[in-house]
C-alpha cells in the first residue's frame, strides 16, 4: 500500500517516540467512515499518551484536522481521529485482546491467513 502524506506523517510521528508494531490498514472497502486505520503499540500509559499527543501535533502541523482524541485519561488505548485516518495506540495486552487487525483486515487477507493456519496445524 502506498502511503499518502498524512499517513506518512502519522507513521513518522509514531516512529519518533518508538512505537512498536505499527500496522497501516486500508479500510476503504470496509467502511465509509475513514480510509486508513493505523495501529501501534506502546509499553506504558505514559508512552501511549505521549505518542497520541505527538501524532496529534504532527498531523495538525501537516494541515490535518483533528476530529477528536479519545482515551487519554487512562492511557491504555488512545484513538486519534484525523478524519480520513484513525490512529489507535494501545498497550500490548489491550491490542491483543481487541485484535483490531483481524477485525479490519481485508477479507482476502483473512482467508489467506486461515488457510495458512490450517496448513501449519
Amino acid at each position: 500500500m502506498r502511503l499518502n502524506k498524512t499517513q506518512k506523517t502519522a507513521v513518522t510521528a509514531l516512529e519518533d517516540i518508538k512505537a512498536r508494531d505499527i500496522t497501516v490498514l486500508d479500510v476503504r472497502k470496509l467502511t465509509s467512515l475513514y480510509d486508513t486505520m493505523i495501529i501501534a503499540s506502546a509499553d506504558s500509559n505514559r508512552q501511549v499518551k505521549s505518542l497520541a499527543n505527538h501524532v496529534r501535533d504532527k498531523l495538525k502541523e501537516g494541515g490535518a484536522t483533528i476530529v477528536g482524541v479519545e482515551g487519554e485519561e487512562t492511557g491504555e488505548w488512545v484513538l486519534v481521529d484525523a478524519g480520513d485516518i484513525v490512529v489507535h495506540i494501545m498497550q500490548p495486552a489491550v491490542r491483543a485482546y481487541y485484535n483490531l487487525e483481524e477485525l479490519w483486515a481485508p477479507p482476502a487477507a483473512k482467508r489467506r491467513a486461515s488457510v495458512a493456519d490450517r496448513a501449519a496445524a
